[in-house]
């Protein structure tokens, strides 16, 4: 089983921060090429350099915009003639009031972290499509990254969980129509990970740290280079019989709820 991605072009999103950033710097890592896709432009060119060439680049843009994201896909082949592996890593955490109708959490989590992918996924699926022609084995790799709120949530996560499930069944859906084509579609769902929005609200309310731990079977808060190395074995030839699945990296916590939740 081979989880080399060596030679490989991929595009990373919400590559500024926290999660997308050790996805995407761990893919460099491994020999990939990788464009670092995010909004923040400042943060990008510190992270990956003003004048990045070879086989790292950025790209900086507001990804909720149709024009940017076929911006984003021109970019990458024109940087490196293929995209082989899309990773859907941007995304954004809101509290929801569900008793206030003037609340637009759920408009704005469903337009940032569903939609987004969504878009993107469609124009580089199409252009895995091209580029394979012709061509044996596969065609290309796409990961959403989602989260264990999808089945499990907590008062004022109501927006962040309908997005999160929105984005689990549109990773099968995904997967079901793109195998033809050679294209595997997974997701990857995380709890008690250190992301960028985990930092900020520890930050803040460092009182939650041991909450967190004593809720995770292994008892602890993994690194975002842990989640990394899940999304190279996805985007790898390791996986290559595996689509349409939630490969959930939680150090047991969702199992633990499921252990703890009283029989029907």
């Amino acid at each position: 089983m081979s989880l080399s991605i060596t030679g490989k072009t991929a595009i990373v999103t919400g590559a500024a921060n926290g999660i997308g950033l050790a996805i995407a710097r761990h893919f460099a890592d491994r020999g990939a090429n990788v464009m670092f896709a995010d909004l923040d432009e400042d943060k990008l060119a510190h992270e990956v350099g003003a004048n990045a060439d070879g086989p790292l680049r950025w790209f900086a843009g507001d990804l909720r915009e149709k024009l940017t994201l076929n911006n984003l896909v021109a970019a990458t082949i024109d940087a490196f003639d293929r995209v082989d592996i899309l990773v859907n890593a941007a995304r954004q955490v809101v509290v929801s009031d569900m008793l206030c109708a003037e609340d637009d959490g759920v408009d704005l989590m469903f337009r940032q972290n569903v939609l987004t992918a969504l878009r993107l996924s469609q124009a580089v699926a199409k252009r895995m499509i091209r580029q394979a022609e012709g061509a044996t084995g596969p065609a290309g790799a796409i990961i959403n990254l989602t989260s264990i709120a999808a089945t499990r949530t907590v008062p004022g996560m109501l927006a962040y969980s309908m997005a999160s499930a929105a984005l689990d069944q549109m990773t099968r859906s995904m997967a079901v129509t793109l195998a033809p084509q050679g294209i595997r579609v997974n997701g990857l769902a995380f709890g008690s990970v250190m992301s960028a929005s985990l930092v900020a609200t520890l930050r803040e309310h460092p009182e939650y740290r041991p909450d967190i731990e004593q809720h995770t079977p292994l008892g602890r808060i993994a690194s975002a280079t842990e989640l990394a190395e899940a999304a190279q074995f996805l985007a790898s030839d390791g996986a290559g019989f595996m689509t349409g699945q939630i490969l959930v990296l939680d150090g047991g916590r969702s199992v633990l709820d499921a252990v703890q939740s009283p029989a029907h």
